[in-house]
């Protein structure tokens, strides 16, 4: 199937790992020029591994998201070497790290760092890449929230409030940037085995009593094959297949969607 994209530029943050990655090597693999942006100190010999693997250009900026001028510098950067964007894939987010249910287990200080990452983050990603869209009149942007974000799971009560306003803001955003020519939506994983969500699930398996414990992967393979219908995790190139397809031709009538990538678990079982 023809995507229609080869030749075109994407620009996607936090692909330097986990869904990222994986997106950024899909992009690449459909002869998308690719700059990735990320945090990491690892961003620069990702892009190398996905531009050897793929044979197409793809930088590495080391960009963060908490910062207006980061991004601007990444964007001009960006168009420098590749020319102009045509898609957004926003992957970069965190969780708070603790076991959150009840939410009193955690302060209101510990929502601060994962609203400004997950929330003020989307938004100066946005603020950053819309406009140029705008103003030509095509592109995409697609946004990784969550399932979290749809059915109030306590694991991590600010990831999951975080999660739910990327949703609703990409509907915002959706509505707003139609008339322009460009698309917005918001792919939501379920369980995928990234460092992000095992940081969650690990304070989550810590809290077991003392005479059930079990290691962290027998404890987490019970809860997928318990919680998910089809019984198995997400691998990170299943979230990134939905997120080319949504920047596809194929796909040119969905705008303001908010599409579940979650092997049946928000259905329930």
């Amino acid at each position: 199937m023809d995507l229609g994209i080869a030749g075109n530029v994407a620009v996607v943050t936090g692909g330097a790992s986990g869904i990222g990655r994986a997106i950024a090597e899909q992009f690449a693999a459909e002869g998308v020029s690719v700059a990735i942006w990320d945090v990491s100190d690892a961003v620069e010999s990702a892009a190398s591994e996905v531009a050897a693997a793929s044979g197409q250009r793809v930088m590495g900026i080391r960009a963060d998201i908490t910062s207006s001028k980061s991004l601007a510098a990444a964007l001009s950067k960006t168009t420098a070497e590749l020319g102009t964007v045509n898609h957004l894939a926003h992957a970069a987010a965190i969780g708070s790290g603790k076991f959150g249910f009840p939410f009193t287990n955690l302060s209101p200080d510990d929502w601060v760092r994962v609203l400004d990452v997950n929330i003020m983050g989307m938004t100066r990603v946005a603020h950053t890449i819309a406009p140029g869209l705008a103003e030509r009149q095509s592109g995409t942007m697609t946004f990784i929230a969550s399932i979290a974000g749809q059915i109030g799971s306590p694991t991590d009560p600010p990831y999951s409030a975080s999660k739910a306003a990327n949703i609703n803001f990409a509907q915002c955003m959706a509505k707003d940037l139609a008339p322009k020519g460009v698309r917005v939506n918001v792919v939501c994983p379920g369980m995928v085995q990234t460092p992000l969500n095992q940081g969650v699930w690990q304070s989550w398996c810590d809290r077991q009593p003392d005479d059930q414990k079990l290691d962290y992967e027998t404890w987490a393979g019970e809860k997928i094959r318990k919680m998910v219908p089809l019984g198995t995790w997400q691998e990170p190139s299943d979230i990134a297949d939905m997120v080319i397809f949504l920047a596809s031709k194929r796909t040119r009538q969905v705008t303001g969607q908010t599409i579940n990538v979650d092997g049946g678990l928000s259905t329930g079982n």
